[in-house]
């Protein structure tokens, strides 16, 4: 299988269409003609022609396109009513049999594609290569463009072209994972094979398209993984055999956690629900136990001052804390979508999305990422689907397994207490541990002598302080990265992934959060209220 077998619906004169539309009529072009006036959607020259002229309107020129194709295509309504009008027919077809539809479709002119509808044309309309419609608008990304003749005139987003390749299989060769976000929404088939065998996944790992199978992976069944082509070769050796090693790696691992024996063994799957929190917390409880009997009451270290005493208590009253904390975050709503809140995908309707304005939704931005192509709803920008919860989480941070939970809007102030505390109650009681070794040793020449001793007359102090070192470690770490999150109001997802989202790209193409306020008002919104408002945009 190559990629020269899939052919994109281009050719001289529409590779020369890229270069005539735009807003205005540049100073340097002369329109001498009818398809020029049309292309540069050059009304009344137009009118001239037709009614001073008397110049027909349902001829094609030389290369065999009509004067409604060069409309649609640069999305000129009202050069392309005035010229059903005026005897263009809406049903003419080029040398390919390709409509204005089609043309529409090249660069997504939804205004001209409405007056087309509107006029008879036929969404359903078939070129010679079988291409409908939706398939142009898959082929070139046109995703407004396919919502809006699906939602509102019922094309068939699923149907196959004469090689079998459904727009969803051209989604994903092209890389375009908002189109594929939406035709999954709609319940598109990801195990549609065409004629070579191939699935959409397969076609995104020809290509090499990572986001592309990342989306596929999370919304399918897995059973897309195993599927082989005409030649034998499924998605995972189709990307190793092409060079695409992140692609390879990701569908060979996802590949062996499907084959897992012991995955589907109900004592195994139990655990994995649960997650490491039971370790976490047994850990901090078993070394708060541990401090209090072999560092505060431990009976071959001197006696323990008023101030040691102190903030020996402390500590343990501050681990206390922490398990509270800890027992609070892992098991609060972390802030899942309900289905009621969210915009639901309802497939007993006349059809999905059908029914819905887009523009008229509270939760609605323009950003295709927020369909949620599993959970079948429209969710808050921010938001983000966690496969292991299998819940779209609002202002989604990360999935902690150490707490067997989502951190997200509704518990990450918890989670930050959580950290708080940790490192509180590690640092003190280190010192307070180090503090009482310190003093109830005798003076030892060298570093390894004093470590040896410590280790061999005071094992269970030892003990505690390398439990606690590690805790100091991964609890520091965390904060340090939180604080300077929650000072930006960005989310450890929208660091990591930046350039998956649109939001926050500005207009060069560079990094933009439009979330961030400043420093101060970062903070103090989110240490007062626990979560940042997402409708206070940065302008």
């Amino acid at each position: 299988m190559t990629s020269s077998e899939i052919e994109i619906i281009t050719d001289s004169t529409k590779d020369a269409k890229n270069n005539t539309a735009g807003d205005h009529i540049p100073a340097e072009v002369v329109i001498v003609d009818v398809f020029g006036a049309c292309a540069y959607g050059d009304l009344p020259k137009l009118q001239k022609f037709v009614e001073e002229d008397a110049i027909s309107l349902s001829k094609p020129d030389g290369n065999g396109y009509y004067p409604l194709q060069w409309a649609s295509l640069n999305n000129f309504s009202d050069v392309a009513q005035y010229i059903i009008e005026h005897g263009g027919d809406v049903h003419a077809v080029d040398g390919v049999r390709q409509t204005a539809l089609h043309w529409a479709a090249v660069r997504g002119s939804v205004s001209a594609a409405d007056v087309l509808l509107q006029n008879g044309a036929r969404v359903e309309a078939v070129d010679v290569n079988g291409y409908r419609a939706v398939h142009v608008a898959a082929q070139y990304g046109q995703t407004s463009f396919l919502n809006f003749i699906v939602a509102k005139y019922h094309a068939d987003f699923d149907v196959p072209d004469n090689d079998g390749r459904t727009p969803l299989h051209w989604a994903a060769y092209k890389g375009y994972v908002d189109t594929i976000r939406l035709l999954l929404f709609w319940d598109a088939f990801q195990g549609k094979q065409d004629k070579e065998g191939c699935t959409p996944l397969h076609w995104a790992a020809l290509r090499g398209n990572l986001e592309a199978c990342v989306v596929l992976l999370h919304s399918g069944t897995k059973e897309e993984l195993m599927v082989k082509d005409s030649a034998g070769f499924t998605p995972a050796q189709i990307a190793a055999d092409r060079g695409h090693r992140h692609v390879s790696l990701i569908l060979s691992n996802a590949h062996r956690a499907q084959n897992n024996w012991w995955k589907d063994k109900p004592w195994i799957k139990r655990i994995m629900d649960i997650g490491y929190a039971p370790i976490l917390f047994s850990l901090v409880f078993v070394s708060t136990i541990i401090f209090i009997n072999s560092v505060l009451f431990a009976s071959n270290l001197v006696k323990v001052t008023a101030v040691v005493g102190l903030w020996g208590w402390t500590a343990v009253s501050l681990s206390i804390a922490s398990l509270l904390m800890f027992i609070r975050c892992s098991s609060k709503d972390p802030g899942y979508v309900n289905m009621s809140g969210g915009i639901k995908n309802n497939a007993e309707s006349e059809g999905p999305l059908l029914t819905i304005d887009l523009t008229n939704t509270s939760y609605w931005s323009g950003n295709w990422s927020q369909l949620c192509p599993t959970c079948k709803i429209i969710r808050p920008v921010r938001s983000k689907h966690c496969p292991t919860c299998k819940r779209c989480v609002e202002q989604f941070d990360h999935h902690c397994p150490w707490i067997s939970n989502c951190v997200g809007k509704k518990n990450k102030w918890d989670f930050f207490v959580f950290l708080i505390l940790g490192t509180l109650t590690s640092s003190i009681s280190a010192m307070v541990a180090i503090h009482r070794i310190w003093t109830s040793i005798p003076s030892l020449q060298t570093q390894e002598s004093w470590i040896h001793h410590v280790i061999f007359k005071h094992p269970g102090a030892a003990t505690f302080l390398f439990i606690d070192f590690f805790i100091f470690l991964a609890a520091g770490t965390l904060i340090t990265v939180q604080a300077y999150q929650i000072g930006r109001n960005i989310t450890t997802n929208e660091s990591m992934n930046a350039t998956r989202y649109g939001y926050l790209q500005g207009a060069d193409g560079r990094f933009r959060n439009p979330y961030n306020q400043g420093f101060v008002k970062n903070c103090s919104d989110f240490l007062i209220r626990g979560y940042t408002d997402d409708d206070e945009v940065a302008r």
